[in-house]
């Protein structure tokens, strides 16, 4: 007999969304602390539910667990961003081919887009752009492939916000997104997946410079390079020394 899994209580769920919303937008900073205690007393709840919604957000990658600093916002370092980024360049554009060659409707696409451009600030573009790319592949017809993208998802976001911190491309990565669903609505399926591909190769070229890396394998694409750095809570380069890229 098959078991559900047991719902996440709805205070667990409501730190557990606070907090993600805290990290994808830039409010909480790659390296900060979580402390519990704190936590507990800034959402009124005990420190169950805090410590339970830490525990799902490490399992999504977006904090580290560590038996010396505690609990603190994941770091992007060259690794992380490499692993998460090759995992959109081969799933995300063929997602976004069969959405389009099965006719889907894309009017959530759209929609984000819209949100993005009236944003007021960077945390509202920063989710508009997550719904945006989500929006594209959801509908691609095969719910393993989809849940495989989601599960990156949240990762991609953070990579995406800290990146921002150094290279600020809004008004680029929005006329590329406006491209992209214009091809899918005109149901260029492979030209649609295509610009998405370069679209978010290009993203890790200019954020995370370097000779290697991921964009270089798709029909000639030109290689996009990751540096040995990461990037800290106040936004700026600094080196690893891991030998990794992201």
């Amino acid at each position: 007999m098959a078991f559900a899994p047991s719902p996440i209580p709805s205070r667990t769920q409501y730190v557990l969304d606070a907090i993600k919303h805290g990290i994808l937008t830039g409010q909480l900073v790659p390296g900060q602390a979580l402390v519990e205690a704190e936590l507990a007393a800034r959402f009124g709840v005990s420190k169950t539910p805090v410590r339970e919604a830490l525990k799902t957000l490490a399992g999504t990658g977006l904090v580290v667990m560590s038996q010396y600093k505690g609990v603190t916002v994941r770091e992007v370092d060259a690794t992380m961003a490499r692993e998460v980024y090759d995992v959109r360049l081969l799933l995300e554009p063929e997602a976004l081919r069969r959405t389009v060659g099965r006719g889907a409707a894309l009017e959530a696409a759209r929609e984000a887009l819209e949100r993005a451009d009236t944003a007021d600030d960077q945390a509202e573009r920063s989710l508009a752009n997550r719904d945006f790319h989500r929006s594209l592949y959801a509908p691609c017809g095969n719910p393993l492939l989809c849940r495989m993208l989601d599960e990156v998802r949240d990762q991609a976001a953070l990579v995406s916000a800290v990146g921002w911190q150094v290279v600020a491309s809004w008004e680029r990565e929005a006329a590329e997104h406006r491209e992209i669903l214009r091809l899918a609505l005109d149901g260029d399926a492979a030209g649609a997946a295509r610009a998405l591909y370069d679209h978010i190769a290009s993203f890790v070229r200019r954020a995370y410079p370097d000779e290697d890396g991921p964009g270089a394998d798709l029909e000639g694409t030109p290689a996009s390079g990751l540096g040995n750095d990461h990037i800290g809570s106040n936004g700026h380069r600094g080196h690893d020394g891991s030998g990794g890229a992201r």
